[in-house]
């Protein structure tokens, strides 16, 4: 249900307390309280049969007797008895809930019942439930305090959510020594209904939030967490903390991908792709809390020290040069500024060390300078209590000149007794203050970190240039007859069959049962040959001593049948051996790699690329990715290796043809993507021979899956079931499909067909070009929120995109606008009319009900076409020259 109905919950116009005492210290009265002195304006509603009152309002014995639609019901009683308030506020039309009471999933079987009651109750209502197992929720602009905290918060735009209430209470109490306010403050609990994405979608509406907190124990809807956070980074940074760290469920890896591919690196990969800023202790999660809430973002790395002392500034600037990072250089017109205010004997560099006797005067000098240096884009001050430095009023001198600055300021006040009262005037003016530069810069990094991220995730893929082709009617019947059979681990034939069905490169293998058979398989191929053992149960080929390389001739190939055999056994003597395979000796590899995928429990399929070998496992060079892929996130896969250093050709080494690579991680991606039975593959070693690659060794596991292809994936792919041809009145033929990232230029040769109505009709204003904020957001789309579709021609290998519709749905998918566009050269040829038609099938068949668009009054001939597909039209509200069109799906 995503957002539904949580304004309800955040804000009401009247709130039921279930369980409001007058009894001291009772979770009862504390929420009476806080709803009363933190101002809430609505409605209060006692319901207590063993009071007459509480905090002189009138108490109900029960829901139903107040008489009056609520809209949120607050439970504070024990969890036992939850189930029928529940129900009686589905009965009486109350929407949103928030259980206090513990008691539930975390203590076990008797608390899962519990909550399968409450879930229960709430069947064929709209009712959203905050908790169980939760604080309580805090919402600024409404004065609502539902919690039983001790604190209020300040005012601000931060929100915070998280699953541990001691969290939050730390959190609040840090955020009023430290003046950090907020927006929404959130203790999530079980989440057995509300969880993360639906609160992230609904904070990224709420124009009152600039930046959202997360501290994160469990996620229950991997998907549509994704999808929420996806969408709201792009335009609000995110900040999480995820609690558990450990390696548990990879010991029973089958390949070198399962056993590297952790389940904390998965949650960095997840949170990487979905524009998440991740954090990794308590007092991360604090210091990133206040930038968030006090910094603007930094426009760069252009890092500028001011320090009153040597060693601090070192300290910085070595805790910068942690991150790869350094100091900004100073500009010779910004040196020349300081030499005229600064002692003969200063740094004269970066750190700027203006001295130990430094002023109120000088500091506040030195950062106006600073602050108009077009090469500086972020500033740390830092003061070292000295006999000749007073503290506070240094930071009252830049309090001052700091309220104005243009881009992110932090201070190091370092010291006890001496600075507190100088941090503390820094904290009541909202300029972010730590103890130790290390922290500070720690923080910072945080924040670059994001924007970094962001930028990469805003950046256009190139195409390939070819199309990719797979069999997948081959790939099909080998994974059919695999689960038949039920050999869940291929053999290293059938790995290397089901990857040649994708047009992965793989080294000819044929398997064999005898020497004299692997003689002739031998002559047939050339020498030299390599042989291994052939076995389901034997894991490792090396460590069974199944690996024999180099056989030149039809005696080293007897010999090392034999041998192979009689190791194996040893090895393990209840192993089944299938025989061996050979396939010919592929010699003085340029590299070897790991490609590999395994099926993560909760974000499915990830990809992992590295250095490969026999000693992958202990290099460890290798990074991870969710699934799908296109070329720019296969590059940034490679690039997050030491190994692609290597790859770009280094010394008497020639560089790698990488582009080849892309190709072959988008295609292990699209071969996972299609069979959710994948649950471990391990290409290793992939040989890069010169311009080509082999895929030397392959091993893959499967399991019957419950999920059917794609909902196995934690982020919708490319959905190909879209895909349509279809000739135009004139007898051109098109392709219709879905809106690929690639096609961003494509989109802009579109846009210059518009002629200048054209243009003002789509956008309702001048638009002379698609900046790449537009690009990114047209074609950069999440397939399971919005519809986009392109009709393209091909003439040869050129492509031209002649036209484009798309259907924004709301995060609640419940209704969602229509827009449209076709160039002028193909207007009036019923492109226009197909392509809508598309969307609204594609948008019955997800379940949205309603679609509705704004058109110009000038624009008769989409108003025409609207009307012809069967929507309304009438006078958009407040506007004089805006039609609005809407369709009932429902109908």
């Amino acid at each position: 249900m995503s957002m539904y109905n949580l304004e309800k919950i955040f804000k009401p116009d009247s709130v039921a307390i279930v369980g409001a005492s007058e009894k001291e210290g009772s979770i009862g009265r504390i929420l009476m309280d806080n709803l009363v002195r933190g101002g809430y304006q609505g409605k209060l509603y006692p319901v207590n049969p063993h009071y007459e009152s509480v905090r002189g309002l009138l108490s109900y014995d029960s829901l139903s007797d107040i008489g009056q639609t609520v809209d949120l019901a607050v439970i504070a009683i024990p969890i036992t008895a939850v189930p029928p308030i529940v129900k009686e506020c589905a009965l009486t039309g109350v929407k949103g809930v928030i259980i206090l009471s513990a008691g539930g999933r975390e203590v076990g079987i008797k608390g899962q019942k519990i909550e399968a009651k409450i879930k229960k109750q709430t069947e064929n209502s709209d009712i959203r439930i905050i908790g169980p197992n939760c604080l309580g929720i805090i919402c600024s602009s409404a004065k609502l305090n539902a919690t039983f905290a001790n604190h209020t918060p300040l005012p601000g735009k931060l929100a915070f959510i998280s699953q541990s209430g001691a969290i939050c209470t730390s959190i609040l109490d840090l955020s009023l020594e430290e003046q950090i306010g907020f927006s929404y403050f959130v203790s999530i609990g079980s989440m057995l209904d509300v969880d993360f994405g639906d609160l992230i979608d609904y904070l990224g509406d709420d124009p009152k939030v600039s930046s959202i907190v997360l501290y994160i124990e469990s996620i229950n809807n991997f998907r549509k967490f994704m999808s929420a956070a996806r969408a709201v980074s792009r335009i609000k940074p995110i900040v999480a903390l995820k609690s558990g760290r450990c390696l548990a469920g990879n010991r029973a890896a089958s390949s070198h991908t399962g056993a590297l591919a952790g389940e904390d690196s998965v949650y960095d990969a997840a949170f990487k792709r979905a524009g998440i800023e991740r954090v990794h202790t308590i007092e991360d999660l604090f210091d990133c809390a206040e930038l968030m809430a006090k910094q603007p973002r930094p426009s760069g790395p252009g890092l500028a020290i001011i320090t009153n002392a040597g060693g601090p500034g070192v300290m910085a600037t070595d805790a910068f040069s942690f991150f790869g990072m350094e100091p900004v250089s100073i500009s010779q017109e910004t040196l020349g500024k300081l030499n005229k205010i600064l002692p003969p004997f200063w740094s004269r560099g970066n750190p700027i060390d203006i001295l130990g006797d430094a002023s109120p005067e000088r500091y506040k000098s030195i950062v106006e300078i600073c602050m108009s240096a077009p090469e500086i884009n972020t500033l740390m001050i830092i003061l070292s209590p000295q006999g000749m430095t007073d503290p506070t009023s240094v930071s009252i001198v830049l309090t001052n000149i700091l309220k104005a600055r243009p881009f992110p300021v932090f201070t190091v006040w370092m010291g006890g007794v001496d600075v507190k009262e100088g941090r503390a005037v820094f904290n009541k003016a909202g300029i972010p203050t730590y103890e130790t530069p290390e922290r500070a810069i720690r923080s910072f990094m945080h924040m670059h970190s994001y924007q970094h991220n962001l930028e990469l995730l805003q950046e256009i893929p190139p195409k390939l240039n070819h199309a990719l082709i797979f069999d997948r009617t081959r790939a099909q019947n080998i994974m059919n007859k695999a689960l038949q059979e039920k050999n869940y681990l291929f053999t290293e034939a059938e790995s290397k069959d089901l990857l040649e069905s994708y047009g992965i490169p793989v080294n000819r293998t044929s398997t064999v049962v005898s020497g004299e058979k692997a003689v002739q398989v031998a002559q047939a191929f050339g020498y030299p040959v390599a042989m291994k053992i052939c076995s389901r149960d034997i894991t490792h080929k090396t460590d069974a001593h199944g690996v024999q390389l180099n056989l030149h001739d039809s005696k080293d190939v007897k010999n090392a049948f034999r041998q192979i055999m009689a190791d194996a056994h040893r090895y393990d003597s209840k192993a089944e051996i299938l025989g061996v395979t050979i396939q010919p000796m592929l010699t003085r590899p340029n590299y070897e790699l790991i490609i590999g995928s395994k099926k993560d429990a909760d974000f499915g399929p990830i990809i992992l690329f590295g250095m490969g070998g026999i000693i992958t496992e202990i290099l460890e060079d290798r990074s991870i990715a969710l699934c799908p892929l296109n070329r720019l996130l296969a590059r940034r896969l490679m690039e997050e290796t030491r190994v692609y250093k290597l790859l770009k050709g280094y010394r008497n080494r020639s560089p790698a043809n990488l582009e080849l690579i892309e190709e072959i991680l988008i295609r292990i991606s699209q071969l996972v993507t299609d069979f959710s039975e994948i649950k471990e593959l391990d290409i290793n070693p992939l040989m890069i021979i010169e311009d080509k690659a082999y895929a030397a060794d392959a091993r893959i596991l499967i399991e019957p899956s419950d999920v059917s292809s794609p909902l196995h994936l934690a982020i919708s792919p490319y959905p190909n079931q879209y895909e349509r041809y279809w000739r135009m009145k004139d007898g051109s033929d098109l392709f219709i499909r879905p809106i690929k990232p690639e096609d961003a230029p494509l989109l802009i040769d579109l846009f210059h067909t518009l002629s200048s109505e054209s243009v003002y009709f789509r956008f309702f204003r001048i638009v002379k070009s698609l900046n790449h904020e537009m690009l990114v957001r047209f074609t950069q789309i999440d397939y399971d929120r919005d519809i986009a579709l392109v009709a393209i021609q091909k003439i040869g290998k050129e492509e031209k995109l002649m036209g484009v519709s798309r259907v924004m749905s709301n995060p609640d998918g419940q209704e969602a606008e229509i827009a449209i566009a076709v160039g002028d050269p193909w207007q009036k040829k019923g492109l226009g009319e197909k392509l809508l038609e598309q969307c609204i099938s594609i948008a019955r068949e997800r379940g949205i009900g309603h679609l509705w668009g704004i058109v110009l009054f000038q624009n008769t001939a989409m108003l025409s076409l609207a009307r012809k597909l069967g929507f309304t039209v009438k006078k958009a509200f407040d506007s004089y020259n805006e039609l609005r069109i809407d369709l009932k799906l429902t109908q």
